[in-house]
């Protein structure tokens, strides 16, 4: 089978998601324009709060859930075809996930990047010059303007990632959609993807979703105890 995640996965592990009532873009709608590529490049003062919302974002200190590790399981019987996450906090992997395993969309918190010369740095080395008075470093090698390497809006998903993802979602019997709006594409149309090639798909969300009504089983009740009991009712199927 094939998972797709969003960030209702790490809500139980401290961090917030992004469109629910406690969701970081709810509570703060300007936070948005730190994650457009436009208002990034363009705004000084955008970049410079980005770094801010780096240096204290919640990944640096959550831990993985019951949920990643339900997932980190069903690896381990076997019964894995990808992980495929939107998420950037790199908690499937620390959850046990293997790395071969786990296709992120959206790119990762852990690494910094330049969108000039494309040098790729540990996010760790760039946010201690940010803890030492930068409030918007500029690439070592270049000068040119960093981020987190991460899928900003209007930056289109890195070819063969999508690739790995689409590849995913076509070579399955089982597409389980888990935390997420599926509102954001490509990521949300990896559903409609695993339908056409005959996949059964079940959606875990505490939200509607608008694929729930093509969806064989929909469930609403908490991640943290519905997947753990999910897969265990999949490893015993398969056992």
């Amino acid at each position: 089978m094939t998972v797709l995640t969003g960030a209702g996965i790490s809500t139980d592990s401290g961090i917030p998601d992004f469109r629910g009532p406690q969701g970081v873009w709810t509570k703060d709608p300007a936070a948005q324009r730190r994650v457009t590529i436009g208002d990034y490049t363009a705004d000084p003062e955008v970049r410079r709060q980005a770094w801010i919302d780096r240096r204290e974002h919640a990944a640096w200190t959550a831990e993985p859930n019951a949920g990643h590790a339900a997932l980190a399981e069903l690896e381990r019987a076997g019964l894995l075809r990808a992980l495929v996450t939107q998420n950037i906090d790199g908690l499937h992997v620390r959850a046990g996930n293997s790395a071969a395993k786990v296709v992120e969309l959206h790119g990762t918190i852990h690494h910094a990047v330049c969108l000039a010369c494309e040098l790729r740095t540990p996010m760790r080395e760039v946010l201690d010059r940010v803890e030492a008075g930068e409030s918007d470093p500029p690439c070592p090698r270049c000068g040119g303007i960093q981020k987190a390497d991460t899928i900003s809006f209007g930056q289109s998903l890195r070819p063969a990632v999508l690739q790995a993802a689409l590849d995913a979602a076509h070579d399955c019997d089982l597409f389980v959609a888990i935390g997420t709006s599926l509102t954001v594409q490509p990521a949300a149309g990896l559903c409609g993807e695993a339908l056409a090639a005959g996949a059964t798909l079940l959606i875990m969300n505490a939200e509607p979703t608008p694929y729930d009504g093509q969806a064989h089983r929909v469930v609403s009740e908490p991640i943290g105890s519905a997947l753990p009991a999910l897969v265990k009712e999949l490893v015993d199927a398969a056992g």
